[in-house]
Protein backbone atom coordinates (compact mmCIF):
# COMPACT_ATOMS: atom_id res chain seq x y z
CA UNK A 1 0.00 0.00 0.00
CA UNK A 2 1.54 3.28 -1.13
CA UNK A 3 0.51 6.39 0.84
CA UNK A 4 1.22 10.05 0.14
CA UNK A 5 0.72 13.06 2.40
CA UNK A 6 0.88 16.45 0.72
CA UNK A 7 0.10 19.95 1.93
CA UNK A 8 -0.93 21.32 -1.45
CA UNK A 9 -1.12 25.02 -0.45
CA UNK A 10 -4.18 25.16 -2.79
CA UNK A 11 -1.96 24.45 -5.80
CA UNK A 12 0.15 27.59 -5.53
CA UNK A 13 3.14 27.67 -7.87
CA UNK A 14 6.17 28.74 -5.84
CA UNK A 15 7.93 30.93 -6.77
CA UNK A 16 5.12 32.43 -8.87
CA UNK A 17 5.59 31.80 -12.57
CA UNK A 18 3.01 32.52 -15.29
CA UNK A 19 4.64 29.86 -17.47
CA UNK A 20 3.91 27.05 -14.99
CA UNK A 21 0.52 25.34 -15.04
CA UNK A 22 -0.46 24.05 -11.57
CA UNK A 23 -2.53 21.22 -13.05
CA UNK A 24 0.42 20.05 -15.15
CA UNK A 25 2.80 20.17 -12.18
CA UNK A 26 0.36 18.17 -10.05
CA UNK A 27 -0.19 15.60 -12.82
CA UNK A 28 3.56 15.16 -13.28
CA UNK A 29 4.13 14.64 -9.57
CA UNK A 30 1.25 12.19 -9.28
CA UNK A 31 2.63 10.26 -12.23
CA UNK A 32 5.90 9.94 -10.32
CA UNK A 33 4.35 9.02 -6.97
CA UNK A 34 1.45 6.76 -8.09
CA UNK A 35 -0.10 6.53 -4.59
CA UNK A 36 -2.87 4.11 -3.66
CA UNK A 37 -4.13 6.77 -1.24
CA UNK A 38 -3.28 10.42 -0.86
CA UNK A 39 -4.05 12.68 2.09
CA UNK A 40 -4.21 16.35 1.10
CA UNK A 41 -4.03 19.43 3.27
CA UNK A 42 -4.76 23.07 2.41
CA UNK A 43 -7.06 22.20 -0.47
CA UNK A 44 -9.80 24.36 -1.96
CA UNK A 45 -13.33 23.38 -2.86
CA UNK A 46 -15.07 25.67 -5.39
CA UNK A 47 -13.01 28.70 -4.34
CA UNK A 48 -12.40 31.36 -7.05
CA UNK A 49 -8.72 31.75 -6.12
CA UNK A 50 -8.01 28.23 -7.44
CA UNK A 51 -10.37 28.31 -10.40
CA UNK A 52 -13.53 27.24 -8.54
CA UNK A 53 -12.38 23.62 -8.73
CA UNK A 54 -12.91 20.60 -6.54
CA UNK A 55 -9.22 19.95 -5.91
CA UNK A 56 -9.66 16.64 -4.08
CA UNK A 57 -11.97 15.42 -6.84
CA UNK A 58 -9.33 16.38 -9.39
CA UNK A 59 -6.79 14.19 -7.62
CA UNK A 60 -9.33 11.35 -7.65
CA UNK A 61 -9.69 11.81 -11.40
CA UNK A 62 -5.91 11.55 -11.82
CA UNK A 63 -6.01 8.34 -9.76
CA UNK A 64 -9.03 7.05 -11.72
CA UNK A 65 -11.02 6.40 -8.57
CA UNK A 66 -14.46 7.32 -7.26
CA UNK A 67 -13.38 7.22 -3.62
CA UNK A 68 -12.67 10.71 -2.37
CA UNK A 69 -13.80 13.02 0.43
CA UNK A 70 -13.30 16.66 1.35
CA UNK A 71 -13.66 17.95 4.92
CA UNK A 72 -13.99 21.74 5.10
CA UNK A 73 -12.13 23.27 8.02
CA UNK A 74 -13.79 26.58 7.24
CA UNK A 75 -16.45 27.90 4.89
CA UNK A 76 -15.11 30.48 2.46
CA UNK A 77 -11.50 31.34 1.70
CA UNK A 78 -8.80 31.78 4.37
CA UNK A 79 -7.59 34.78 2.33
CA UNK A 80 -10.94 36.55 2.68
CA UNK A 81 -14.03 36.43 4.88
CA UNK A 82 -14.76 32.99 6.27
CA UNK A 83 -16.86 31.35 8.95
CA UNK A 84 -16.75 28.21 11.03
CA UNK A 85 -18.52 25.15 9.60
CA UNK A 86 -22.02 24.63 11.04
CA UNK A 87 -23.85 21.35 11.70
CA UNK A 88 -26.11 22.04 8.71
CA UNK A 89 -23.10 22.27 6.36
CA UNK A 90 -21.91 19.20 4.45
CA UNK A 91 -19.00 18.32 6.75
CA UNK A 92 -17.80 15.40 4.61
CA UNK A 93 -18.23 16.08 0.90
CA UNK A 94 -17.99 13.05 -1.41
CA UNK A 95 -18.99 12.14 -4.95
CA UNK A 96 -22.29 10.98 -3.46
CA UNK A 97 -22.94 14.08 -1.36
CA UNK A 98 -21.75 17.01 -3.46
CA UNK A 99 -22.03 20.47 -1.92
CA UNK A 100 -22.22 23.87 -3.62
CA UNK A 101 -20.78 25.67 -0.59
CA UNK A 102 -17.18 26.75 -1.18
CA UNK A 103 -14.63 25.92 1.48
CA UNK A 104 -11.06 25.13 2.44
CA UNK A 105 -9.69 22.17 4.34
CA UNK A 106 -8.37 18.62 3.95
CA UNK A 107 -9.19 15.61 1.81
CA UNK A 108 -8.44 12.02 0.89
CA UNK A 109 -8.51 10.25 -2.49
CA UNK A 110 -8.08 6.47 -2.52
CA UNK A 111 -7.82 3.69 -5.09
CA UNK A 112 -8.55 1.29 -2.25
CA UNK A 113 -12.33 1.07 -1.70
CA UNK A 114 -13.51 3.13 1.28
CA UNK A 115 -16.14 1.51 3.48
CA UNK A 116 -16.91 4.61 5.55
CA UNK A 117 -15.75 8.15 6.27
CA UNK A 118 -15.44 9.76 9.71
CA UNK A 119 -14.68 13.30 10.83
CA UNK A 120 -13.35 14.81 14.05
CA UNK A 121 -13.80 18.54 14.62
CA UNK A 122 -10.86 20.32 16.22
CA UNK A 123 -11.12 23.76 17.82
CA UNK A 124 -8.65 26.34 16.56
CA UNK A 125 -6.33 28.29 18.81
CA UNK A 126 -7.83 31.48 20.31
CA UNK A 127 -4.64 33.32 19.36
CA UNK A 128 -2.71 33.46 16.10
CA UNK A 129 1.00 33.41 15.40
CA UNK A 130 3.53 34.79 12.91
CA UNK A 131 3.82 32.57 9.83
CA UNK A 132 6.39 32.51 7.05
CA UNK A 133 5.12 32.87 3.47
CA UNK A 134 7.15 32.92 0.24
CA UNK A 135 7.39 36.43 -1.19
CA UNK A 136 9.68 37.02 -4.19
CA UNK A 137 11.45 33.75 -3.47
CA UNK A 138 12.08 34.55 0.22
CA UNK A 139 10.19 33.66 3.37
CA UNK A 140 8.57 36.65 5.11
CA UNK A 141 6.59 36.55 8.34
CA UNK A 142 3.03 37.76 8.82
CA UNK A 143 0.67 37.52 11.79
CA UNK A 144 -2.16 35.10 11.00
CA UNK A 145 -5.18 34.18 13.13
CA UNK A 146 -5.90 30.50 13.58
CA UNK A 147 -9.02 28.69 12.35
CA UNK A 148 -10.87 25.46 13.16
CA UNK A 149 -9.27 22.20 12.10
CA UNK A 150 -10.48 18.68 11.47
CA UNK A 151 -9.33 15.10 11.02
CA UNK A 152 -10.72 12.88 8.29
CA UNK A 153 -10.62 9.08 8.60
CA UNK A 154 -11.09 6.58 5.79
CA UNK A 155 -11.99 3.01 6.77
CA UNK A 156 -10.56 0.91 3.93
CA UNK A 157 -11.71 -2.49 2.79
CA UNK A 158 -8.17 -3.86 3.21
CA UNK A 159 -8.52 -3.55 6.99
CA UNK A 160 -6.69 -0.25 7.47
CA UNK A 161 -7.90 3.09 8.81
CA UNK A 162 -6.04 6.13 7.48
CA UNK A 163 -6.50 9.48 9.20
CA UNK A 164 -5.51 12.72 7.48
CA UNK A 165 -5.19 16.05 9.31
CA UNK A 166 -3.73 19.55 9.22
CA UNK A 167 -3.07 20.91 12.70
CA UNK A 168 -2.72 24.40 14.13
CA UNK A 169 0.41 26.44 13.46
CA UNK A 170 0.29 27.78 17.04
CA UNK A 171 3.05 26.06 19.09
CA UNK A 172 1.63 23.73 21.72
CA UNK A 173 -1.91 23.88 20.37
CA UNK A 174 -1.05 21.50 17.54
CA UNK A 175 0.25 18.99 20.11
CA UNK A 176 -3.05 19.24 22.04
CA UNK A 177 -5.02 18.62 18.81
CA UNK A 178 -2.86 15.59 17.98
CA UNK A 179 -3.48 14.10 21.42
CA UNK A 180 -7.22 14.45 20.76
CA UNK A 181 -6.85 12.60 17.42
CA UNK A 182 -4.89 9.79 19.05
CA UNK A 183 -7.64 9.35 21.64
CA UNK A 184 -10.24 9.44 18.86
CA UNK A 185 -8.62 6.44 17.16
CA UNK A 186 -9.89 4.23 19.99
CA UNK A 187 -13.49 4.86 18.91
CA UNK A 188 -13.05 4.17 15.18
CA UNK A 189 -14.68 1.02 13.74
CA UNK A 190 -11.67 -1.24 13.41
CA UNK A 191 -10.76 -4.35 15.39
CA UNK A 192 -7.05 -4.43 14.59
CA UNK A 193 -5.73 -1.22 16.16
CA UNK A 194 -2.31 -1.95 14.67
CA UNK A 195 -3.73 -0.93 11.28
CA UNK A 196 -4.42 2.70 12.17
CA UNK A 197 -2.23 5.34 10.57
CA UNK A 198 -2.19 9.13 11.07
CA UNK A 199 -0.79 11.32 8.32
CA UNK A 200 -0.61 14.99 7.56
CA UNK A 201 0.87 18.39 8.24
CA UNK A 202 1.11 18.32 12.02
CA UNK A 203 2.98 21.63 12.33
CA UNK A 204 5.19 20.03 15.00
CA UNK A 205 8.88 20.47 14.11
CA UNK A 206 10.17 18.05 16.77
CA UNK A 207 9.57 14.37 16.06
CA UNK A 208 9.66 13.40 19.73
CA UNK A 209 6.53 15.47 20.38
CA UNK A 210 4.78 14.26 17.22
CA UNK A 211 5.14 10.56 17.93
CA UNK A 212 4.89 10.66 21.74
CA UNK A 213 5.47 7.47 23.72
CA UNK A 214 3.16 5.00 21.98
CA UNK A 215 3.48 5.97 18.31
CA UNK A 216 6.24 5.59 15.72
CA UNK A 217 7.24 8.11 13.06
CA UNK A 218 7.54 6.20 9.79
CA UNK A 219 9.26 8.77 7.55
CA UNK A 220 12.07 10.96 8.80
CA UNK A 221 12.90 13.72 6.35
CA UNK A 222 12.76 17.51 6.25
CA UNK A 223 9.79 18.63 4.19
CA UNK A 224 9.45 22.42 4.68
CA UNK A 225 10.01 24.78 2.95
CA UNK A 226 9.97 22.61 -0.16
CA UNK A 227 12.70 24.47 -2.09
CA UNK A 228 15.16 24.43 0.84
CA UNK A 229 13.85 22.05 3.54
CA UNK A 230 14.87 22.95 7.08
CA UNK A 231 12.22 21.19 9.17
CA UNK A 232 9.97 18.16 9.22
CA UNK A 233 6.37 19.03 10.00
CA UNK A 234 4.73 16.38 7.75
CA UNK A 235 4.44 12.89 9.24
CA UNK A 236 3.14 9.34 9.10
CA UNK A 237 2.43 7.91 12.57
CA UNK A 238 1.63 4.33 13.58
CA UNK A 239 1.42 2.48 16.89
CA UNK A 240 2.64 -0.87 15.54
CA UNK A 241 4.43 -0.31 12.21
CA UNK A 242 8.07 0.78 12.57
CA UNK A 243 10.10 2.95 10.23
CA UNK A 244 12.19 -0.11 9.38
CA UNK A 245 9.05 -1.78 8.00
CA UNK A 246 8.37 0.83 5.33
CA UNK A 247 10.09 2.14 2.24
CA UNK A 248 10.12 5.89 1.64
CA UNK A 249 10.16 7.37 -1.85
CA UNK A 250 12.76 10.12 -2.39
CA UNK A 251 11.32 13.58 -1.82
CA UNK A 252 11.76 16.32 -4.35
CA UNK A 253 10.44 19.83 -4.86
CA UNK A 254 7.67 19.60 -7.47
CA UNK A 255 7.51 23.36 -8.18
CA UNK A 256 4.18 23.73 -6.41
CA UNK A 257 3.28 24.36 -2.75
CA UNK A 258 5.68 25.12 0.09
CA UNK A 259 5.68 21.47 1.27
CA UNK A 260 7.22 18.46 -0.40
CA UNK A 261 4.91 15.46 -0.74
CA UNK A 262 5.84 12.61 1.57
CA UNK A 263 5.34 9.03 0.29
CA UNK A 264 5.83 5.62 1.88
CA UNK A 265 5.18 1.98 0.97
CA UNK A 266 3.75 -0.34 3.63
CA UNK A 267 3.80 -4.08 2.99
Amino acid sequence: MRLTSWNLQHGLVTPPSPSDDPAALIAAEMSRLTPDLIGLQEVDYLLPRSGSMNQVGNFADLMKTKYWAFAPSLIGSPDEDWRNPRPDDELIVTSESASQVAGYGIGIASKIPVLSWHRLNLTGSPIGAPLAFPVDGKLKRFYVRDHPRSALAAVLDNGWVVINTHLSFVPGFSWWQLMKIKRWTRSLPIKDKSKILIMGDLNIPLEVFAKGYQWNSLAKVKTFPAWQPRAQIDYFLSQKVASEDVMMLPCRYPGISDHMPLTIDIN
